[in-house]
């Protein structure tokens, strides 16, 4: 599949900034129970230890630890639907983007600033201030325009390439289930 130039992303953007603010959808849970992998499932288990329960989240080592071990405060990974879809033009290709969890919400950090909780069906998640970036493997499965995208002050202004976040409440969750701002954020 061809990658989308840079006037064709710019053009959806329009469409991102739509999502709901407050009460969204998890439009889909992708597993990733190793390296390479993705399992696209209708219900899973977020857990204090695991994130996602059989994900490899605890097994990926990390830059961004002196030890190198897995960040606490990137257990999960988010993108928007409306903005994985932009880059993947094709719902089939949304778990290329490596994320846990995609979500039809406002990601923007103007809407979810670090703290902010969701409710997803009987679990909450806390949004982290850890950065959200794209990778090699992001460029080389949607361009490299994608990639200037989501990494631009516009991109980085509604967290394009998605924001992290840590299990806070264990639970269960389904596609389809509401996702809500907590009160008080």
């Amino acid at each position: 599949m061809s990658h989308l130039t840079t006037t064709e992303l710019e053009a959806g953007v329009g469409h991102v900034r739509e999502a709901p603010k407050d009460h969204g959808v998890l439009a889909m849970i992708v597993r990733r129970p190793k390296i390479g992998v993705r399992d696209v499932l209708d219900e899973a288990e977020l857990n204090l230890v695991e994130g996602l329960a059989g994900d490899t989240w605890r097994e990926r080592r990390s830059t961004r630890t002196a030890d190198g071990s897995p960040h606490p405060d990137m257990q999960l990974n988010i993108i928007g639907a409306r903005a994985v879809d932009l880059v993947a033009r094709d719902k089939s290709r949304w778990p290329l983007a490596g994320d846990q969890l995609i979500i039809d919400l406002d990601l923007s950090g103007a809407n979810l600033p670090p703290g902010t909780r969701l409710a997803i069906g009987s679990a909450v998640i806390e949004v982290t201030a850890q950065p959200h970036t794209g990778c090699a493997k992001f460029i080389e499965r949607f361009g490299a325009d994608a990639h200037k995208l989501v990494n631009s002050p516009t991109g980085r202004e509604l967290n394009l390439r998605g924001i992290n976040a840590k299990v806070v409440r264990a639970g269960r969750i389904r596609v389809g289930d509401v996702v809500a701002k907590e009160a008080g954020d």
